[in-house]
């Protein structure tokens, strides 16, 4: 079992050194939508400067990030869509964050 295990990692380890040298195309690409973060923001009912605060960054890089100058990345792109996806998680910022300020 071995054996066929080491196999089939030597063709995957083949097959991506042919993808990167332009030989063959990748058979899988995922491509994620960027997140709307003015949208994700209004869904809290946070000012700019209090998300922000919330979720780790600097008001300016929120700026750029909803006026589509920047993307988010990373865990804070992560972040975001969970926001996104549970409104539950939404409401459970808004209520940590306000009971912090």
């Amino acid at each position: 079992m071995k054996d066929e295990l080491f196999n089939q990692l030597m063709e995957s380890v083949t097959q991506a050194d042919e993808i990167i040298q332009g030989k063959m195309n990748s058979q899988q690409v995922t491509n994620f939508e960027e997140p709307i973060v003015k949208a994700i923001r209004a869904k809290t009912g946070l000012t700019q400067s209090r998300f922000a605060d919330a979720i780790g960054v600097s008001k300016r890089t929120l700026e750029n990030w909803e006026q589509g100058r920047r993307h988010p990345t990373g865990s804070a792109r992560a972040l975001l869509r969970i926001l996104e996806a549970d409104p539950k998680s939404v409401a459970l910022l808004k209520s940590q964050f306000l009971s912090k300020a």
